[in-house]
């Protein structure tokens, strides 16, 4: 799930990564704060990074917890290319999702209800 989102949010594609956020998501960002609209999330993400940044996970980062009658949370490590700035040092961030499980046969299944990104 966390190549599939990715994939979408390096390729700028919208639609698809609109598919994975749960409406009532919740984007904690310790640099700009509490984020809790779909739409406006959304919005950022094509103005501040689409053709501009791409997200590389770390390989062997991630670690899943499953949590009971809910879904899962996933911790891992990535960073980002910034393509205005290539000459930019980049460094590890880490990150923290909440995967809930859904029985929506009209959806991905899984939705993204939380996002910490700590940087």
């Amino acid at each position: 799930m966390d190549k599939a989102f990715f994939d979408a949010y390096n390729s700028c594609d919208m639609k698809t990564q609109a598919s994975f956020y749960s409406d009532e998501i919740e984007f904690f960002h310790d640099k700009a704060g509490l984020l809790k609209d779909k739409a406006t999330l959304l919005s950022a993400t094509e103005k501040n990074i689409c053709g501009k940044v791409t997200r590389h996970l770390i390989p062997n980062s991630i670690e899943v917890y499953p949590i009971a009658d809910y879904g899962v949370i996933e911790i891992g490590y990535h960073w980002f290319f910034n393509k205005q700035e290539p000459d930019e040092p980049t460094k590890a961030s880490k990150f923290i999702i909440f995967w809930k499980k859904e029985n929506d046969t009209k959806a991905i299944g899984w939705k993204i209800t939380k996002v910490v990104s700590l940087h």
